[in-house]
């Protein structure tokens, strides 16, 4: 079993300050498994999930119901709490659970939905928690080569230059299988079809039907199915509607439903220094990405996963506010990723499947936003430096940059 160490250096992280600490991510992603480990460092720890009937009951009958663990010594225990944002009135409960017991328990919340976001009603959480995401596996994750954030800041260009025959098979394995654990486990494309064709449909119609109440279920799932061909491009909500025959609001709304339960996740456009960007239109990119036919849209969406793993880890442990971007200007010129710190360009990254010299437009937006870029590439383990003026552009094989992510 891999222990995501990435991961539990966050919880130990986080879990300093006397605060509940959230885990979010997508449904079958390893939130469960996550807390089960963590769960091991802890000679007092007990387990509850909201899809239990047991469990509701006993939450129901008596609140505190944690209070009646068996204990092995006097060490403070672990309360792990799983998909609690199911419950209509979670947020007030936590906080009840918080102001009363945080002295003498730790608490761990895990859910496949936003727990930042879902359910805007009763009292306020802020200030009692922490919150980090957690993904399915990534190449910097499963290489074992990532380096330290310092070091990355300080040389973000910088390659490895060990063998890369181990990072070129999980890359070209999390290609055809996905980073979900279990389909990436099993090793074959047969388990990951069949994990596939029931992921998504049970997500729209449990979760999202079950805790939106939408009935539009079947144009749901036809959108869903419809973004493979749309990514790698700014995505038209009126064009979508239009081929869905539904309103703008339908279609703005369930972009955002798919969002909210980790199936897609949005980047934004760069538009600061930029002449003529677009403002509006977002690009989309699935967690699932081997339905994605194209192989050029296929390697953009994995580079734009293991780029969002990276800023939402670094923002979630603290080392600043980080933010994914693209650029794209009014005579379609485009880098597909910019990343920000602190609302500040920080590094460019263009995903080309086989070009072995950087873009132009890769070359034109660096001289204006002054900041590292790289061209990363499918496959191979050569890569080149070339100088831009004062600035310089690596041109790289994905899987030998992206293992060393921190």
């Amino acid at each position: 079993m891999r222990r995501r160490a990435l991961y539990l250096s966050l919880w130990e992280e986080l879990s300093r300050d006397k605060a509940m600490v959230f885990i979010s991510g997508p449904r079958q992603a390893g939130k469960t498994t996550l807390a089960h480990i963590i769960s091991k460092s802890f000679k007092n720890h007990l387990y509850f999930n909201w899809d239990i009937p047991r469990d509701r009951a006993m939450l129901f009958k008596d609140p505190s119901f944690f209070e009646n663990m068996e204990r092995k010594d006097s060490t403070t225990p672990l309360v792990i709490f799983d998909e609690i944002h199911k419950y209509k009135d979670w947020k007030n409960y936590l906080k009840g659970v918080y102001d009363q017991f945080h002295e003498t328990y730790e608490f761990l919340v895990s859910g496949s939905g936003r727990l930042d976001l879902f359910q805007k009603g009763g009292d306020s959480l802020a200030g009692r928690y922490f919150l980090f995401h957690l993904w399915p596996f990534t190449l910097s994750e499963l290489a074992g080569r990532r380096i330290p954030f310092e070091q990355f800041c300080n040389a973000p260009l910088h390659i490895d230059t060990h063998s890369s025959a181990e990072t070129e098979e999980l890359w070209s394995g999390l290609s055809r299988l996905s980073g979900f654990p279990e389909p990436f486990l099993s090793g074959r494309e047969r388990t990951y079809r069949r994990w596939a064709n029931i992921y998504s449909q049970q997500l729209i119609r449990e979760d999202i039907r079950d805790l939106t109440g939408i009935k539009s279920i079947s144009e749901i799932e036809t959108l869903y199915f419809l973004l493979p061909s749309r990514i790698g491009s700014p995505l038209s909500i009126p064009s979508m509607a239009r081929d869905l025959k539904v309103s703008y609001n339908s279609v703005r709304n369930w972009l955002t439903l798919f969002e909210r339960f980790f199936l897609t996740f949005q980047v934004s456009p760069w538009t600061e220094k930029i002449s003529r960007a677009i403002q509006k239109e977002k690009k989309i990119y699935i967690w699932d990405f081997p339905r994605i036919e194209d192989p050029a849209s296929r390697f953009e969406n994995m580079v734009a996963s293991e780029l969002y793993r990276a800023v939402t880890g670094w923002s979630d442990v603290g080392h600043g506010i980080f933010s994914l971007h693209f650029i794209r200007n009014k005579e379609k010129q485009e880098v597909d990723f910019l990343i920000a710190k602190n609302h500040k360009p920080f590094l460019l990254v263009e995903a080309k499947l086989s070009d072995p010299r950087p873009s132009s437009a890769l070359s034109k937006f660096q001289t204006a936003l002054g900041v590292p870029a790289v061209q990363l590439t499918e496959g191979g383990d050569t890569f080149r430096i070339f100088r831009n003026g004062d600035q310089s552009i690596l041109v790289a094989p994905a899987h030998i940059w992206i293992a060393r992510l921190p």
